[in-house]
């Protein structure tokens, strides 16, 4: 029996300005036809914010779809698959925020040192993604509209604005997902689950990490737990976290000159011939080949049915 096709999943990674934690994707760009020839979803590096000032279309989450009319907000998490199809003939005007919550959180929790607090703080921000009629939801509408017109109008200080603003506005989101009225739950059976695990492997792949570890953290079987991984991601659960590692070391590899086996250390690889051939396997290249042509980083990190994009 043929071997199904599995689903292309992009990743679409931001890098934020320099001194800020906060990306704001604004104006006339943003005015579009959505979805135009993709029929896949993707998903980003930062929790996403998104207002819709008008339009009409589908707005996929995961394994649920929605309709947009304009008016509307989403806040949608970190490694959550989504995608925007304007219907056709149509165009919709959307503007963004990409925000470094971890970034965000840290260094309002750096003074008091609770990191308990700051991890739970995290969980809620990324228990949910949001979809509400700005009507519905104006006191959060307020401050996406709010933070837009910060980054817009780049008065004097306006980083320093953005900060406390954005805190507001992450502190709001975590205060609704307390709830659930008006708030999709977007993970089913597979959603949460693989984001669960996709989160924790972001912050512990420079650490040992065990499949059975990971299926834990999800509160499911292990072999469970590989199947919806694969199934969804299109990579089995290792081939993830060493994507991860490598993605990791192409960055120490471009912006450091330290040894080689101090990167792979680093990275999570416990010895230099599993980063070589790891790394190898992914890229095409060698870490010291790749280190002398770093501006094809993205074009070889293709090999998955991940897709790697800077940006849209």
């Amino acid at each position: 029996m043929a071997k199904k096709r599995k689903s292309k999943m992009e990743f679409r990674y931001y890098k934020m300005p320099e001194g800020s934690a906060i990306l704001a994707l604004l104006g006339q760009k943003w005015v579009q036809t959505y979805g135009r020839d993709i029929d896949y979803l993707h998903f980003h590096n930062y929790l996403e914010i998104g207002y819709c000032y008008e339009g009409e279309g589908t707005l996929v989450l995961g394994e649920e779809s929605h309709r947009f009319t304009g008016e509307e907000f989403t806040v949608i998490p970190k490694n959550y698959p989504h995608t925007t199809n304007s219907d056709p003939g149509t165009v919709s005007k959307w503007e963004y925020l990409f925000v470094d919550v971890e970034q965000i959180l840290g260094e309002l929790y750096q003074r008091g040192g609770n990191i308990k607090r700051r991890d739970y703080m995290l969980y809620r921000i990324n228990s949910r993604a949001i979809f509400k009629k700005a009507e519905r939801g104006p006191k959060i509408a307020g401050q996406i509209r709010r933070l837009l017109d910060i980054m817009r109008d780049t008065e004097e200080f306006y980083l320093e604005e953005s900060k406390g603003a954005v805190v507001e506005l992450l502190v709001n989101i975590a205060r609704e997902n307390r709830e659930s009225k008006g708030v999709i739950d977007l993970g089913g059976k597979i959603t949460i689950p693989v984001a669960r695990a996709m989160d924790y492997i972001t912050l512990h792949y420079m650490e040992p990490l065990k499949i059975e570890e990971l299926a834990d953290w999800c509160h499911i079987s292990e072999t469970h737990f590989r199947r919806i991984f694969s199934e969804y991601i299109g990579l089995s659960p290792l081939e993830y976290i060493n994507l991860v590692r490598v993605q990791s070391a192409c960055n120490y590899l471009k912006n450091t000159d330290e040894a080689m086996a101090d990167i792979a250390v680093k990275c999570g690889f416990t010895t230099p011939s599993t980063f070589n051939r790891n790394f190898k396997q992914i890229t095409g290249v060698s870490p010291s080949e790749w280190r002398k042509r770093p501006e094809n980083y993205q074009q070889q990190l293709l090999k998955s049915w991940i897709h790697s994009e800077q940006g849209w």
